[in-house]
């Protein structure tokens, strides 16, 4: 299930999200979601949704090899100083 859905701002900044959606993301009540602002837009994902989203943009990333180069040539630059 993928769509568009027009939906209105209410008083107190509150949205509704239809009971279509909710349905099939297996949203209930209190469940906590968080809304990601994005150059393109607005997003709203649950907890998982937002985890498993961070973890394929970082895919592939070694960060500690980049630390540790950013951390060895800062050495090196304090050393020559």
């Amino acid at each position: 299930m993928s769509g568009t859905y027009a939906i209105t701002m209410g008083d107190r900044g509150r949205l509704v999200v239809p009971a279509a959606v909710r349905a099939h993301a297996g949203l209930d009540a209190g469940v906590p979601l968080i809304l990601l602002e994005t150059p393109g837009g607005l997003v709203v994902m649950t907890r998982d949704q937002a985890r498993d989203h961070l973890r394929s943009q970082l895919a592939g990333a070694d960060l500690v090899s980049a630390l540790l180069a950013d951390r060895r040539a800062a050495a090196e630059r304090e050393d020559a100083a």
